[in-house]
């Protein structure tokens, strides 16, 4: 069953791959994947609420001519993204939001395991040539502050080793805020996303002010 939903995602992702990055596109258009779980995918959000078109829109409503493919997939740990970063981020693409580690606290698994995972995928972008913007995660309270502790810090140690952009905490403004969240107090509503694409936008422009001057 795990490989007909892989082999759908795969179909969806190409699909969605040529539409959004279509072969002789204007070159100056930068090319983003959110590669992430559940809170990048839009989990329960109709069609067109997810975090990485929302924040597509707001890029182009700034004027930057930017696509952003939404590679998100609900339930993935950071060992289900590593597994498809490959065919996950298509040949063509500038930059990566990385976005997991969120089930991977809420399954208690060991924060070194998601560090070595999310360090394999970084190295593999970066040896592509794709820049990443990383984005951190908290450990949920109940896992205690040990594990807490271990979990929160492996994205700036991840970010500093390998010199990227940080954004903190992914679900920044909308936590414990239930107009901004689903009914489960877990994943964000429509207008949840509205409140993370306004906190996280400074970020996304710097990110891709960096990717246009590198490729100018």
């Amino acid at each position: 069953m795990r490989f007909k939903v892989a082999a759908l995602q795969f179909a969806v992702i190409a699909v969605f791959t040529l539409l959004v990055f279509p072969a002789g596109a204007d070159a100056r258009t930068v090319a983003i994947v959110g590669l992430g779980d559940s809170l990048m995918a839009g989990y329960q959000l109709p069609p067109g609420d997810g975090f990485p078109e929302k924040l597509g829109a707001a890029l182009k409503a700034k004027g930057l001519d930017v696509a952003v493919a939404n590679a998100g997939v609900s339930g993935d740990t950071s060992a289900d993204g590593l597994a498809r970063i490959d065919w996950s981020v298509p040949d063509g693409t500038d930059g990566v939001i990385l976005e997991l580690g969120a089930n991977d606290a809420l399954r208690g698994i060991a924060p070194e395991e998601t560090e070595r995972n999310l360090d394999q995928m970084i190295s593999r972008l970066k040896d592509r040539g794709i820049a990443v913007l990383l984005v951190g995660m908290l450990a949920p309270p109940n896992m205690g502050q040990d594990y807490a502790a271990r979990f929160n810090s492996l994205y700036r140690r991840l970010a500093d080793k390998y010199s990227l952009p940080l954004y903190p905490f992914f679900l920044d403004g909308v936590v414990l805020q239930p107009g901004l969240q689903l009914e489960d107090g877990m994943h964000p509503s429509s207008r949840g996303v509205d409140a993370m694409v306004e906190r996280f936008m400074p970020s996304a422009v710097d990110f891709i002010g960096t990717i246009s001057s590198a490729t100018k």
